[in-house]
């Protein structure tokens, strides 16, 4: 997963921060955002380990913190569940303006009660997953104890939650008490709604999946995080989560299908206008991708046509190897090539100073045998390496026919 940091602005022009997950060696298929739990933030445990998971399966990922926590601008106490909603607009336009539209919305506790609104507000929002989250956002006032009379008695009171201090006003139960997640969950216009909650929850009760889940129409399922509690502490219960919020959204978002290459040779390379230097390879029964490093243009998806060489002579060494130490009945637990490409003068050169014509292709080959061997054996597996069938297809006269395809 590759992670870079991001900021913009909300309704009130407030700065927010958040990160932006990507997957390694491509590009996401799919943009989601991640609104995080109550009083949390986007470095929370759950959120990295979720976005990571999602990450890996090919989504973009923007995780951010709401406005007045963590590194985000505004204050705190003049925010409310509504203002949480209103961010996640502003990230999603965020998206739009700067990559692209997400599809996905997943919320963790109160976040996901903020998502099932955002979702209906955000035509390019196909599905949408909540973990833990609560029917009525009011919920949380469960959390305050004793504060929650001082809140309606004084207007405002500072409360410990987490053990952070933070001042709430009595606006934020006034917008909680006008919220309703199972009203909402029965407009969502037939996006996708994936509800995840723990049978073991003690903070929000299994109750309020079951209350969402009725609400919503379909199409709609449910996944029980047996064992799990509420924070998703745990990194493998939080990495289960995203592995099949990702597997399910594959059911409803709009993904594209892996490019095939049909051919009647052994390889074949294919590469669109906007791709920059990255190719997709077909080998034998085998795709991969090809590119360029991101210093000369390209975005360092693959191996560069020249480290694809170096490891063709490289696999076959190995191969060649293994295979006559076998014949031979020699144990090699392990042989290692190690190869790099250059232009170097050549060995003995007499003119090396002369012209740069005096330069050829080196490939310097370095092999580490694993084994139980005398000297003499080492020797020999050394000349057999110059025997592997790309060593001798390198050092012999090769010719390439080309022509045009109808």
């Amino acid at each position: 997963m590759k992670s870079s940091k991001i900021t913009f602005k909300n309704a009130q022009g407030d700065t927010l921060s958040g990160r932006l997950d990507l997957p390694l060696e491509q590009d996401p298929h799919n943009f989601a955002i991640f609104a995080h739990c109550f009083t949390c933030t986007k470095d929370f445990s759950a959120v990295r380990n979720v976005s990571k998971a999602l990450a890996s399966e090919g989504f973009g990922v923007l995780r951010f913190d709401f406005t007045g926590l963590g590194d985000s601008d505004g204050e705190f106490a003049d925010t409310n569940f509504s203002s949480n909603v209103a961010d996640l607009v502003c990230a999603a336009n965020f998206l739009a303006r700067e990559y692209k539209a997400p599809s996905l919305l997943v919320g963790h506790s109160l976040g996901g009660a903020a998502a099932i609104f955002a979702a209906s507000e955000l035509e390019t929002i196909e599905a949408l997953a909540t973990i833990g989250a609560p029917s009525n956002p009011v919920h949380v006032k469960k959390q305050f104890g004793a504060k929650a009379d001082e809140i309606e008695k004084k207007g405002k009171a500072k409360v410990a939650l987490a053990g952070r201090d933070f001042i709430f006003k009595k606006q934020f139960f006034d917008d909680l008490n006008a919220q309703s997640c199972e009203e909402a969950a029965s407009k969502l216009d037939g996006k996708a709604l994936l509800i995840l909650h723990s049978p073991q929850d003690a903070t929000v009760s299994i109750k309020n999946a079951e209350e969402i889940y009725h609400a919503a129409k379909h199409p709609k399922s449910f996944v029980t995080l047996d064992g799990t509690e509420h924070l998703l502490i745990d990194k493998k219960s939080a990495a289960y989560v995203g592995k099949v919020i990702a597997g399910w959204a594959g059911r409803y978002i709009s993904t594209p299908l892996p490019e095939q290459i049909k051919t009647t040779h052994q390889v074949a390379a294919s590469l669109d206008n906007e791709d920059d230097f990255t190719t997709l390879l077909k080998l034998g029964n085998h795709y991969l991708k090809a590119d360029e490093p991101i210093r000369v243009g390209g975005k360092d998806y693959g191996p560069t046509p020249y480290e694809l060489l170096a490891g063709s002579l490289s696999a076959c060494t190995a191969m060649t190897l293994q295979m006559y130490a076998k014949r031979k009945k020699w144990v090699v637990e392990n042989v290692e090539v190690h190869t790099s490409y250059s232009r170097d003068y050549a060995v003995d050169c007499e003119a090396c100073e002369d012209s740069d014509t005096a330069k050829i292709d080196t490939f310097l080959r370095e092999i580490k045998i694993t084994a139980n061997l005398d000297e003499k054996q080492r020797q020999r597996l050394l000349q057999i390496a110059d025997k592997c069938p790309v060593h001798k297809t390198l050092h012999s006269e090769t010719q390439i026919v080309t022509k045009l395809m109808s």
